[in-house]
């Protein structure tokens, strides 16, 4: 089994516990499209919907299917912040609770004349995103 193949399987074990009752149907495809795209983000360690492709397991489809799918699952409207992202981010900080939280406010430009200010807790070197807002704006200070 490869490594993507490993890490898929284990990001799908740790966050089906979070989901009760377990996902069925289209809910459960939305679901794993999901777990592929945390895989890819894992495993690609940047944002870029190509490098997240070629990191997250394909069952022989090629990049550009992949690129696509990805794309319509996160322009869909049923995929909210209450239905997938809430119960992952509220197990996390509740797992890391029990430790000092680390917390890193940092605002970025994002798309074309935006910014975005974003608020992250840093685990194992990496900043998970808590919450953030997007505004019109230059490159600069955050208005």
């Amino acid at each position: 089994m490869s490594d993507t193949h490993r890490r898929y399987r284990a990001i799908k074990q740790a966050i089906m516990q979070f989901y009760h009752p377990r996902p069925q149907g289209h809910r459960e495809r939305h679901f794993n499209t999901l777990v592929a795209l945390i895989c890819g983000l894992a495993g690609g360690q940047h944002a870029h919907l190509s490098t997240i492709a070629d990191h997250a397991p394909s069952n022989r489809a090629t990049q550009a299917s992949l690129i696509k799918r990805f794309r319509r699952w996160l322009e869909h409207d049923d995929q909210t912040l209450q239905s997938w992202f809430l119960p992952v981010a509220q197990e996390l900080l509740s797992t890391l609770a029990a430790q000092p939280l680390h917390l890193v406010m940092d605002g970025s430009v994002v798309g074309r004349g935006c910014l975005a200010l974003m608020l992250s807790v840093v685990y194992h070197g990496r900043a998970l995103p808590l919450c953030w807002v997007v505004v019109a704006g230059s490159k600069g200070l955050f208005p």
